[in-house]
């Protein structure tokens, strides 16, 4: 089995292995981030396999992926660390109980490492594990100004500041990614500490190969016509152009209804795999969807 600290095509090997087609200039920058500790921007189009890269590669690496989802308005007690209420509670009315309550060391102890509920970041970092997990940062775009800052100790240092107990440092550091689509441009501070890699849409040959690989027993045409049809579809103006994991469902649907090819009634009815706006929907249909399906089967 490739290792992946070995080499950038040891990279591409054990990502392949797990049915994620990489191409070398992904394969190097991720091997760069795994050789230096760096943490890997990712940016793309929504659906180009950037999340799943962090998957996969907690897999090659026989580790545990630790997912922080972000979104509008995140802060630190849903990404780093809250204390525990109930068991604060719970430890108080044990303490009246015993006729221990008026103790001086009582607030103190309230804010103990007992009473701390771990989130991804604390989880990520204070982490005992055998192989560092992989911490995915998802979405960081969605995130405010606010967290993003918070965030630069944390990929600077790999370390995270909590009033009540003071600084941890990571023994081991978990290897990050974060991803973005983009939807707001983030700060140079941030991008300063992390590797950076664009993730584009694949050429027609390599999602061809990709659909192959990620839809086990597809027949070969279908899984070409099916590839052709998307980048076409690519080609128009949409508010939101599918990626390789729209490519990927859609032609999971088709299988499912047992087809070996393109037709147009079929593709019709399940556009909704590929387009998930209904604007979107009627331009292809005003494109003239058969026209759309005769160039995808008649380049093969």
């Amino acid at each position: 089995m490739p290792d992946m600290r070995s080499s950038p095509d040891d990279v591409v090997a054990a990502l392949a292995e797990r049915s994620y087609l990489a191409d070398r200039g992904l394969g190097t920058v991720l091997y760069l981030a795994l050789t230096l500790g760096k943490p890997l921007l990712l940016e793309g189009e929504a659906g180009v396999g950037k999340t799943e890269l962090a998957k996969v590669t907690a897999a090659a690496l026989g580790t545990r992926l630790i997912r922080l989802q972000c979104y509008e308005g995140i802060d630190v007690s849903h990404a780093l660390y809250d204390w525990s209420y109930a068991k604060q509670m719970l430890y108080i009315r044990t303490l009246e109980a015993t006729g221990h309550a008026a103790d001086g060391d009582v607030l103190h102890e309230l804010f103990g490492p007992q009473f701390l509920e771990r989130r991804p970041l604390l989880d990520a970092i204070d982490n005992d594990d055998a192989v560092p997990p992989v911490l995915l940062i998802d979405e960081i775009d969605r995130a405010d100004d606010e967290f993003e800052a918070f965030l630069l100790e944390l990929l600077s240092d790999f370390q995270v500041t909590i009033p009540e107990i003071g600084t941890i440092t990571a023994k081991r550091r978990p290897v990050v990614f974060l991803t973005s689509n983009r939807t707001r441009e983030l700060h140079e501070a941030l991008k300063r500490r992390c590797l950076y890699h664009w993730v584009s849409h694949p050429e027609l040959e390599r999602e061809i190969e990709i659909v192959r690989s990620r839809v086990p027993g597809v027949p070969e045409r279908l899984a070409a016509e099916a590839a052709r049809f998307v980048h076409q579809l690519r080609t128009i103006d949409l508010a939101k152009v599918p990626g390789i994991a729209e490519t990927i469902d859609w032609t999971q649907a088709l299988m499912a209804l047992g087809q070996e090819e393109l037709e147009a009634g079929v593709v019709d009815a399940t556009l909704g795999s590929v387009l998930k706006y209904h604007e979107d929907l009627d331009r292809v249909r005003d494109a003239d969807l058969a026209r759309l399906v005769a160039g995808a089967k008649a380049t093969l």
